[in-house]
């Protein structure tokens, strides 16, 4: 059954300040390679998708939990910073915390979406479980680039959103052949998302 209108209200928010604040956690105390999960976008994209995965239903219901989810995330994240690391707490609403709210917003929309085409038919469904996957190997690709320029341990990374990417494919595809589709989506939609991470960044 999908969620609650006033489930949806509670879970979103209180999901985005876990977020925001488990992910300031993950980089300070986990070890490297595996930090750099901390500092992904691919894994914020995830957890809006995981999100719209959850209602289900309801293109709109998904995309607005998930925008919110986000858009909370990131104030809480600096919020963390300042509570555990000392960081000044004007960063809350410094203009770079904005704009990754604004981002927020975009991707909100499009993964949150995309949890509930992964369980539509036939295009829909092969597109949505792509985008997960897609987001990982794009930010796969901006760590080949830093490893081919010299940064230590990129080539970790590069295998870590790999393996993720193969993982979310396998696990939100209900069949072989959507999972052979996904994969085929995925890497074009990969490509588009590093220009336009190149274009806004």
């Amino acid at each position: 059954m999908p969620p609650s209108h006033r489930l949806l209200t509670l879970v979103a928010p209180v999901a985005g300040v876990l977020l925001g604040v488990l992910d300031f956690v993950w980089i300070k105390w986990v070890p490297y390679p595996l930090a750099e999960l901390g500092n992904s976008t691919a894994v914020w994209a995830v957890a809006a998708f995981a999100l719209g995965w959850w209602v289900r239903s309801g293109a709109v219901r998904a995309a607005v939990a998930a925008t919110g989810l986000l858009v909370v995330a990131v104030p809480s994240y600096y919020l963390a910073a300042a509570l555990l690391q000392g960081d000044d707490l004007a960063v809350v609403v410094a203009p770079s915390s904005l704009l990754w709210m604004a981002f927020g917003v975009f991707a909100g929309v499009v993964f949150g979406v995309a949890g509930i085409w992964a369980r539509a038919d036939g295009w829909r469904r092969v597109v949505g479980v792509a985008l997960p996957a897609a987001v990982f190997v794009e930010e796969a690709l901006r760590f080949a680039r830093r490893a081919r320029a010299g940064y230590p341990g990129g080539w970790w990374n590069v295998a870590v959103d790999l393996v993720l990417a193969a993982l979310l494919v396998g696990c939100v595809a209900r069949t072989a052949r959507t999972r052979l589709r996904a994969a085929a989506v995925a890497l074009p939609l990969a490509v588009l998302g590093a220009v336009v991470f190149a274009a806004v960044s």
